[in-house]
């Protein structure tokens, strides 16, 4: 698939009277979704954030690196009430696009693991990038919204500096994301705006976030070993690292989307290792050994020494096998119950947000509302943990941009 070039913009139109500023385009928020939105919606755009700067997310994510998209990102590796919704934007505006742009700006990446792509310096590569993609429209920092309504065209006012702008617009576009890690400022804004413009919102909760069981794991806080683990069905194969409050590592912080509070979840602590046919060969080699020696040459030794009291006694020639076979067994299919989780504090995503169904998938358009437009993370679309998330703001962004810059809504003239 050819990459769609990015429409040509006429400059400015941001256009004033005595009284009020009008814009074609008003968009809410300044992360991924919202930037990548006002570098396709053409003239006449104005960005907000609340924030001191933009993208902050994308600053913070990868260690610094951003985890900029995923090599294999596609519609099956997203968590929604509606798992056919997110093909259109993705399929349009792949992975393969935002690296093509990513190229053609000469910022350096490598993969990671698992199709991840990162950086090669700082994650503000990225972030430059996208304000150069999205001149000339304009963007206000450290201002905030409110008196939102909508009478044909869309109303706001803006403060910034303790003054504050009438402004309208024939598109309002919702990309303020969802309520994880609130120490950065986020908010459930863009649900509350939903609501009063009559779309529904998929009760939001914590996604991409470390699992807690009290003081449980204490003792062997830092160890980490290759796991497998499995949340109502859903399987991911990777690392698991145990915490003075539970558990996290990405084969949890995967898994986390998938869980619900009072249910359990199954890991295997040695996905690539028959336990059973190496307790049965130590046996039948050398049954004076005890069943934690033989562990321990498998699993952390740590990890061994905390489970000791749950393991049988005695030489391993006196174990029958039956007894082997029950404790493989509980080995790849331990069943832990959380107490719950880290909430949003931590959570990398919000699972949730604003109803698909009430969204155009073409274009992420309110069917209800003609010019009102829920893009990223405030979407009830959440992708898993290795730059899925991103692509969708990339995808959703570019979708609704080009939907505005296609269409015939323009603001009036002052």
């Amino acid at each position: 698939m050819s990459r769609p070039e990015a429409p040509t913009l006429a400059p400015r139109a941001i256009s004033r009277d005595s009284t009020n500023m009008h814009v074609n385009t008003l968009i809410l928020g300044a992360g991924a979704a919202g930037l990548m939105a006002a570098a396709h919606a053409g003239p006449s755009t104005l960005v907000i954030d609340h924030a001191k700067a933009p993208g902050e997310k994308i600053r913070i994510s990868g260690g610094g690196r951003c985890n900029f998209t995923n090599l294999y990102a596609g519609p099956e590796n997203f968590l929604s009430q509606n798992p056919h919704f997110a093909k259109s934007a993705l399929s349009r505006y792949t992975q393969w696009d935002f690296i093509d742009l990513v190229t053609r700006h000469g910022i350096p990446y490598h993969e990671k693991t698992l199709g991840q792509l990162f950086c090669d310096t700082s994650a503000k590569d990225i972030i430059a990038m996208l304000l150069a993609e999205m001149a000339p429209a304009d963007l206000w920092l450290n201002t905030a919204a409110s008196d939102i309504r909508h009478d044909g065209q869309f109303h706001a006012t803006l403060t910034r500096d303790g003054k504050a702008t009438p402004v309208t617009a024939c598109n309002l576009v919702l990309a303020t994301g969802g309520k994880s890690i609130p120490k950065m400022g986020a908010t459930g804004f863009a649900y509350q705006i939903a609501t009063q413009f009559g779309l529904n919102v998929i009760p939001p909760r914590p996604g991409l976030v470390p699992l807690t069981f009290g003081d449980t794991f204490s003792p062997i806080s830092g160890t980490a070993l290759p796991t497998r683990v499995t949340a109502r069905g859903t399987t991911f194969e990777e690392a698991t690292l145990f915490t003075h409050r539970g558990l996290s590592g990405p084969a949890i912080l995967q898994a986390s989307s998938y869980w619900d509070e009072g249910e359990t979840i199954s890991i295997n602590l040695a996905p690539t290792t028959d336990l059973m046919d190496v307790l049965s060969t130590a046996k039948a080699s050398d049954g004076r050994k005890a069943v934690s020696t033989v562990l321990a040459q498998h699993l952390p030794k740590r990890l061994v020494q905390f489970l000791a009291d749950t393991l049988p006694a005695g030489p391993m020639a006196e174990l029958a096998d039956a007894t082997l076979a029950e404790l493989a067994q509980r080995l790849h299919h331990w069943q832990l119950t959380p107490a719950g989780s880290e909430g949003y504090r931590t959570a990398e995503v919000t699972l949730g947000g604003i109803d698909t169904a009430d969204l155009n998938s073409k274009t992420m358009e309110a069917k209800a509302c003609p010019g009102l437009y829920a893009i990223g993370e405030a979407v009830d679309v959440t992708g898993w943990l290795g730059g899925y998330n991103f692509q969708w703001a990339w995808s959703s962004g570019w979708a609704c941009g080009q939907a505005i810059s296609a269409g015939e809504r323009r603001a009036s003239p002052a």
